[in-house]
């Protein structure tokens, strides 16, 4: 798997897999306040738990979404997001989750040249001609 960290180092993880399945460079508003920046990545993975060896270094906060809410999951010391994971209005978690791509250390340019952008009518930033870009959401596949 890929190697990941909070900015301060006290939590450490491994995710389940070698590359991601995906990579989404979000412009949406909610993007970009959580990720402080022009946009959001994220790295899709199977679903995997975060551990920290001490269990007070790990929150979530969580917010509503269309269909549900999103979890992300926080270090408590430096802030750092880590992950977001989908929770339905019925209880059902994702089979997937979001890994904020800033954590990982093994991420690369050839990676991000694949990335997908969605939510591209709120871009602040140029978005590359030969991107796969989405004004909102992507299709469901």
């Amino acid at each position: 798997g890929m190697e990941g960290r909070c900015q301060c180092g006290q939590i450490t993880f491994v995710t389940p897999t070698d590359k991601p399945q995906a990579i989404f460079i979000c412009h949406c508003l909610e993007c970009r306040h959580q990720s402080s920046s022009a946009y959001g990545i994220s790295a899709i993975f199977p679903a995997f738990n975060i551990e920290a060896p001490n269990p007070s270094a790990i929150a979530v906060y969580s917010r509503p979404s269309s269909t549900g809410e999103t979890r992300g999951t926080f270090c408590t010391t430096c802030g750092s997001r880590l992950m977001h994971q989908h929770i339905s209005f019925e209880g059902t978690l994702s089979p997937r989750v979001a890994v904020k791509a800033g954590c990982l250390d093994g991420l690369t340019k050839d990676m991000l040249r694949t990335a997908m952008h969605i939510w591209t009518k709120r871009a602040i930033t140029s978005i590359p001609e030969c991107s796969e870009a989405y004004d909102e959401d992507p299709p469901r596949s």
